[in-house]
């Protein structure tokens, strides 16, 4: 007996139509096993130091200061993740501590706080996830983009006077204070707890200025700095033993400055909602 042809259609999507929601089903209970996602926030402690005319061969030295700040980071499975972060500190640079000559002659220095807004692409060489046994550890590296503000100042007495309007190199105008950096480094990504981890990294930051310490080109002539400036341009520009060195070297506009940060975030896992399926009758 042959079926009619509305019966046999109805009979082949009534399959296709289980297939279908079955197929939806299976995909549905693997979610949670195959979703690796997660966040955390976490908070940063440890040091912040600058790499310039005044601190030339400075990497962890004396001269670092004690930064802090707040960190957010995106999962997107055991292997990638992307961070922000809001990082505080301070950077520092004394001619006086220097080992060279001309350095200590030229007596120059300088202190500015930071601060840091950023994101990065980090890559573990290991899989990694808070909370699981089995991924507990791993190196990894990282590189962003970043947004910094800085204010040199130099001590005169008692006092911090900020240099940046003064334009101490005779400049037509003041330097920007708020910059653009690139962060990259390396690290490593501990598991403590469930729901706690440890991260350890040290980020250099290439900047695009050479004014973070406020020096970079030539001493400017005293007399265009006392019209332009007043007599406390003269005073900071030039701090040697003669005070006479318009047109000499004072930096070196070819090498910009850098700045890092190296410490440890503290990260705690966020709750994440269970993936959910409602119940299909087939």
């Amino acid at each position: 007996m042959r079926l009619a042809p509305f019966v046999v259609d109805g009979v082949k999507r009534t399959v296709m139509m289980k297939k279908t929601l079955l197929s939806l089903l299976l995909l549905c209970a693997a979610l949670p096993s195959a979703a690796q996602s997660s966040n955390e926030i976490g908070l940063f402690l440890g040091g912040s130091y600058y790499t310039g005319e005044l601190n030339q061969a400075g990497h962890l030295n004396s001269l670092t200061r004690p930064a802090a700040g707040l960190v957010f980071r995106h999962n997107f499975n055991y292997r990638f993740a992307v961070a922000g972060s809001l990082l505080f500190g301070s950077v520092e640079g004394i001619d006086s501590r220097s080992g060279q000559l001309e350095q200590q002659r030229r007596n120059l220095s300088f202190r500015s706080r930071m601060f840091e807004l950023s994101a990065r692409a980090e890559f573990n060489f290991i899989e990694y996830a808070i909370g699981n046994d089995k991924y507990e550890f791993t190196p990894f590296m990282f590189v962003g983009i970043g947004v910094f503000n800085f204010n040199p100042k130099a001590a005169l007495g008692n006092e911090w006077v900020a240099l940046q309007p003064l334009r101490t190199e005779g400049q037509s105008k003041g330097y920007m204070l708020t910059q653009l950096s690139i962060p990259f480094g390396a690290g490593v990504k501990f598991n403590l707890a469930k729901r706690i981890g440890l991260v350890a990294d040290w980020g250099l930051r290439k900047t695009f200025t050479d004014y973070i310490d406020d020096v970079s080109t030539v001493y400017a002539d005293p007399a265009l700095l006392l019209a332009n400036s007043g007599p406390l341009a003269v005073t900071l520009a030039d701090r040697g033993p003669t005070g006479d060195n318009a047109g000499r070297q004072r930096g070196n506009s070819r090498n910009k400055d850098w700045y890092s940060f190296i410490g440890l975030t503290l990260t705690f896992r966020l709750m994440e909602k269970p993936v959910q399926c409602s119940g299909v009758g087939i």
